[in-house]
């Protein structure tokens, strides 16, 4: 067992989804021709002045206010000095001693155990712009399409102690941030970045270790393995006589390693001062209010109104609250008239499978809750078997349709007709004599060959368990 302490520190870059970029009235749109939405305040031409996006301010509260934080009555903004070319003022627009709030709190479970992050504080800034590197001939291109892009930055406390802490820590903070709506939450997309702070210490330690910076995180996987890779360099370096030096790095993928990128940078060195052309900014706390009264349910809140009021469990409600859609689909079935429990089978069953099979969510197939609850209805009543209610899901899923419809036309309903059942059994036990002599000499698993053999003379056709009672009653009968 290792004697030393991994300690890490998340910080969130969230793009949020407001129509225009937070100074200016150039689109906030992903992706479009290099450079064709900028304008002279983006790209911070002399004389352009910074108004500031309204439903930046109401977005960040909501963020704030989800996560348990401390919205600040006053606000400013500052200028974070540092070169680089995809900055084409210079600086960035962003919070530093006044950001809008502070003081929160992340409530997950890893490893088993309820686990709380501190949130240090959610600050307002733009986003830069974006490098595209051609290697083969050496040089880089900027593209400033991102330039000006609203941002929120979730900067935690160092309380995680894993990478798995760190990996559900961000699972946990991304769902929160989805069912706000203030951002579509895309990590392909850049729409959720995110930055680890890495040290380690002597187990009982209470100060902090020498901390690297890890960028280029571009999915919760590579976040878990670039935090584990790097806690054990940092282990490796010590036990060795080494000292860690402060440094921010890059996670490089396809070798599996952390790749050194610059010395990292302390508070001092950006500069920090009050942005001239943009003015402090005041909340009452009736404006506060109305956020927190305008907020949707989160998922720990949905998670435990699930379990209390439809009965389903722990491991049910914690699948079905990690999609709001799924969610909401789920109290769709039940309005519709489901019952809850069965209604959470199917959708974390089959139409997870589903789903995961086509890589796709519920917005993307043409299944509808009425459907999916008659669907679930011919299977509890016998008029189909199981197997044949996954197989008019599938179709279902692809063309929609009524479940009725479905099993007419692929001629899936089971027979129920008794005399037919009786017959069919009959002739099993007939064919079947050693397997009889052996059921009634106690072997009862030989049942369920008998069974099996009755299934196929009827195709699937026959309800298993009503062919399991038949066989009971005519062996019991002699």
């Amino acid at each position: 067992m290792s004697t030393f302490e991994t300690v890490i520190g998340l910080e969130v870059h969230l793009q949020l989804k407001t129509k225009t970029k937070i100074f200016c009235s150039c689109p906030n749109v992903f992706g479009g021709t290099a450079n064709s939405h900028v304008c002279p305040v983006c790209l911070g031409l002399p004389g352009s002045l910074p108004v500031l996006n309204r439903q930046v301010l109401l977005d960040g509260m909501k963020v704030g206010l989800a996560l348990g934080c401390q919205i600040n009555t006053f606000i400013k903004f500052d200028r974070k000095n540092y070169f680089y070319p995809d900055l084409p003022k210079g600086y960035q627009i962003s919070q530093y001693d006044l950001p809008i709030a502070t003081k929160g709190e992340v409530v997950f479970i890893s490893g088993g155990k309820e686990k709380r992050v501190g949130i240090t504080r959610a600050h307002i800034e733009e986003d830069a712009g974006k490098l595209i590197h051609d290697h083969a001939n050496n040089y880089s291109l900027a593209d400033y399409n991102r330039t000006g892009t609203p941002l929120i930055e979730i900067v935690s406390e160092p309380d995680m102690r894993s990478a798995l802490e760190a990996y559900d820590y961000l699972t946990t903070l991304k769902l929160i941030l989805s069912y706000l709506g203030v951002s579509d939450c895309d990590m392909e997309k850049g729409s959720l970045r995110c930055d680890a702070n890495v040290s380690i210490r002597p187990v009982g330690a209470t100060t902090l270790g020498v901390k690297t910076e890890l960028k280029n995180l571009n999915s919760f996987s590579a976040l878990r393995r670039a935090v584990e890779f790097e806690a054990a360099r940092h282990e490796g370096v010590i036990v060795g006589g080494g000292k860690i030096t402060q440094e921010t790095l890059l996670w490089d993928e396809a070798k599996g390693r952390t790749v050194s990128m610059r010395s990292k940078e302390n508070a001092h060195d950006y500069r920090y001062f009050p942005d001239p052309d943009l003015v402090p900014f005041t909340f009452s706390t009736a404006m506060i209010d109305e956020a927190r009264r305008n907020l949707p349910e989160l998922p720990a809140a949905k998670q435990a109104r699930f379990k209390r009021d439809y009965a389903v469990n722990d491991y049910d409600a914690a699948i079905l609250i990690q999609d709001q859609g799924f969610a909401d689909f789920f109290e769709a079935c039940v309005r519709a008239g489901a019952d809850p429990k069965k209604a959470a089978n199917w959708l974390n069953g089959p139409v997870m499978k589903e789903l995961n099979d086509r890589n796709c969510s519920l917005s993307g197939i043409s299944l509808s809750a009425e459907n999916l609850v008659k669907l679930i209805a011919r299977v509890e009543d016998g008029t189909i078997s199981n197997l044949a209610g996954k197989e008019v899901l599938a179709e279902m899923v692809v063309g929609g349709g009524d479940a009725d419809v479905i099993i007419n036309a692929k001629g899936l309903a089971q027979v129920s007709d008794d005399a037919v059942l009786f017959n069919t059994v009959d002739e099993i036990l007939a064919a079947n004599p050693k397997a009889v002599e052996e059921i009634r000499a106690g072997k009862a698993g030989v049942t369920g060959f008998l069974v099996g053999q009755a299934m196929k003379k009827m195709q699937g056709k026959a309800n298993p368990k009503k062919i399991n009672e038949i066989i009971a009653r005519r062996l019991a009968d002699g």
